[in-house]
């Protein structure tokens, strides 16, 4: 009895050397994943099946080579690699806090460099004809994307909690530093798409019949939005299209970083260049 009241008051005390990679990972989601939000689960997912291999082994027997193995036989290209390397990491992280392991092999895996983009901004005709199909489904989330700058997973995981209708402000940004929690201005032309969707009641302000909408999800709407409208472009175009109109409409430079979640570059303005919400409202206000 003296041992079971032990074990119950911390529940984590097994016996750690015999864990193998799959019940860590249960425990990993169980007591991590819902802190990083769910914009992070679809890639969870998907990195843990090139594990398949590996679940019964004990972790602390899993090396370095049989980590990089996952990732040199996914037949994918960088961004799986890069997806099957931060899992890893993460794992790797919840050993080490579990006191099951001395060292972290995870930061001397290898992944292919990213390949050499050639993204498509929107242009302004096609911004119109989002516009004028603003009414079909989903075509809302488009037009958001434009006039925010928001990543698809950004978009996906913002909560209704952060939208102030009354201050004119979102608040949210999940993947880097800079861009964590940061607050961009609601523009005027997409403040009715904002209430339509706080008047939907859900905890998401994108949310699907009543859930919070994963990018798995949301991808097949894009594709149909994209297909009916005859256009190819990715919701990642649509960060692009954000930063490359502010450019030309002579937005201050130091605003569409901190609107985007970017770190500028040059140290005077990381450092000493401190913007009002003011200077971001009429910064995000010269889209058209």
């Amino acid at each position: 009895m003296i041992l079971l009241a032990e074990y119950n008051k911390d529940p984590w005390n097994i016996d750690k050397s015999n864990i193998t990679l799959a019940e860590l990972y249960d425990m990993w989601w169980e007591r991590k994943v819902p802190k990083l939000g769910l914009a992070y689960t679809d890639h969870f997912k998907m990195a843990y099946r090139y594990f398949k291999s590996l679940y019964k082994l004990k972790y602390t027997s899993i090396k370095a080579y049989h980590m990089q193995e996952t990732i040199d036989n996914c037949g994918h290209g960088a961004g799986t690699q890069r997806a099957i390397k931060v899992l890893w990491w993460h794992l790797d992280k919840f050993a080490l806090e579990l006191d099951m392991a001395a060292r972290s092999y995870s930061n001397l895996l290898k992944v292919a460099p990213a390949p050499e983009t050639n993204k498509s901004p929107f242009t302004e005709e096609e911004i119109q004809t989002m516009w004028q199909n603003q009414n079909s489904p989903w075509v809302d989330s488009v037009l958001f994307l434009l006039y925010t700058g928001f990543r698809i997973s950004e978009m996906l995981d913002l909560r209704t909690e952060n939208v102030s209708l009354e201050t004119g402000t979102m608040k949210g940004g999940t993947k880097t530093k800079a861009g964590k929690d940061r607050i961009v201005p609601i523009h005027p032309k997409i403040r009715n798409i904002v209430e339509r969707r706080m008047e939907d009641g859900g905890k998401h302000l994108f949310s699907y019949n009543g859930k919070a909408c994963g990018s798995t999800t949301y991808r097949t709407f894009w594709r149909e939005i994209m297909d009916t409208a005859e256009m190819e472009h990715t919701p990642h175009e649509c960060r692009h299209t954000f930063r490359s109109r502010l450019d030309s409409a002579g937005a201050n430079k130091r605003c569409m970083d901190l609107m985007m979640g970017h770190q500028s570059k040059e140290i005077g303005e990381r450092i000493y260049t401190h913007k009002t919400f003011d200077e971001l409202k009429t910064a995000i206000e010269l889209l058209a």
